[in-house]
């Protein structure tokens, strides 16, 4: 009998659906989440009415209005989101343990042994979307794929939208697979589609007609390897790979564009970056601060750190380099902000601070997270942010989902 392992669950145009499922009056319409509502970003989202007119995630917001002359902007509510994701896993976990969370709106669940053949599987998947509807909301649909590891249960998912299901079992490998194409599998991007083809690799079937040792060589690494097994329907082990950097970046609203407020958001993402660093137990060798300019042109400051996750060191370093900016950069409209931590090592190689400052500020910095963590974000934090509490507030959480926040206390400066 055909089994497979993995169930992968897709939520369909979920930003969109999302506000569709919260204000009945968008339900049926062509709708366009929007971080901005302006004409010259782009949508995050869209929903299945919108796309029959070609409006897609990253279609500019002009040109969006043009296509499709009914479209309705909504601004996105990323607390709201958040909230609905955590809802969703928790109705799906109710049926079968969430085994990973791979985006806001993805998530692998790994089958249980008498629900492995494709009967029980498919009853499993069917169970899934009901329990969703019922008690998440019933405009809220998804796509499942069911397959015997995670990267096929993926790819599977995707093959019928919306509110599909669909299987591919161990036995119709890789056959089933010669009729995609090769952009149809998540982690193959135009670069390496382009490697492949260097190598006259330009179809699925040719792919999988590859020698293991030929795919280590065109990925340029063991991922190769597991590739290899991956498209036989083998479950192949993934290393943990380490984070390479955390970062932060906000697009300015045109009231925004200013230098007080460019500095004040610059501030508030380097509050967000250091929180982030050290919630992951990893310090930075290094920060960068990036100015974009309207018109074009940039300003990029940077500083060396000493195995860093403190935000008052941080926050000094960013000082530093904000004073340096030259004429230009200080008389240039600002349009984007940026804030990244490089070279990053787990904590717990980093020796203890030599000075007692240095001990202190570090101090200081998990305690806040530690009063943050019971009361809410932003119930702690340093001085130096008081007047930067506004700028850059959350954005749409795709792989970074925050944790639902507890009720918050009136705010303390420290």
């Amino acid at each position: 009998m055909a089994e497979v392992d993995w169930l992968f669950l897709d939520m369909n145009a979920f930003f969109a659906s999302a506000e569709q499922q919260l204000r009945p009056e968008l339900r049926g319409r062509p709708v366009a989440v929007v971080p901005a509502m302006t004409d010259r970003t782009s949508c995050i989202a869209a929903s299945y009415e919108a796309r029959a007119y070609g409006v897609r995630t990253g279609t500019n917001v002009g040109a969006a209005r043009r296509q499709c002359p009914g479209l309705v902007l909504v601004k996105g509510r990323h607390e709201r989101y958040v909230e609905m994701h955590h809802r969703i896993v928790a109705t799906v976990d109710s049926v079968l343990p969430v085994t990973k969370i791979c985006s806001i709106d993805e998530m692998a669940c790994r089958l249980a042994t008498p629900d492995r053949n494709a009967t029980s599987a498919s009853s499993v998947a069917r169970r899934v979307k009901t329990a969703i509807a019922n008690q998440v909301g019933e405009h809220l649909r998804s796509s499942i794929g069911l397959a015997p590891n995670r990267l096929l249960a993926k790819l599977a998912s995707n093959l019928h939208k919306p509110d599909g299901l669909s299987i591919i079992t161990r036995e119709e490998l890789p056959h089933r697979l010669h009729r995609l194409k090769l952009r149809d599998f998540t982690g193959i991007g135009p670069n390496l589609e382009k490697r492949l083809a260097s190598r006259g690799v330009r179809t699925t079937g040719a792919l999988c007609a590859l020698s293991k040792d030929a795919m280590i060589e065109v990925w340029g690494s063991r991922v190769g390897g597991l590739w290899w097994h991956w498209l036989r329907g083998e479950e192949a082990d993934e290393r943990a790979t380490q984070r390479r950097t955390i970062g932060h970046s906000k697009v300015l609203a045109p009231p925004d564009r200013t230098e007080a407020t460019s500095r004040a958001t610059l501030v508030r993402l380097i509050h967000k970056a250091a929180a982030r660093l050290r919630k992951a137990e990893l310090v930075a060798r290094r920060i960068e601060f990036g100015v974009n300019h309207l018109g074009g042109g940039k300003w990029r400051g940077r500083a060396c750190l000493a195995a860093c996750d403190d935000t008052p060191t941080m926050l000094k370093a960013f000082e530093s380099a904000w004073r340096l900016r030259g004429p230009d950069d200080r008389t240039a409209v600002p349009l984007k902000v940026s804030v990244t931590l490089w070279k990053l090592e787990p904590a717990r190689r980093r020796s203890l601070p030599l000075f007692a400052e240095d001990r202190q500020a570090a101090s200081a910095a998990r305690a806040m997270d530690a009063v943050n963590n019971r009361f809410g974000t932003g119930s702690m934090y340093f001085a130096s942010m008081h007047d930067a509490r506004a700028a850059a507030p959350p954005r749409i959480a795709f792989q970074h989902i925050p944790e639902l926040e507890p009720q918050r206390a009136p705010p303390q400066r420290q």
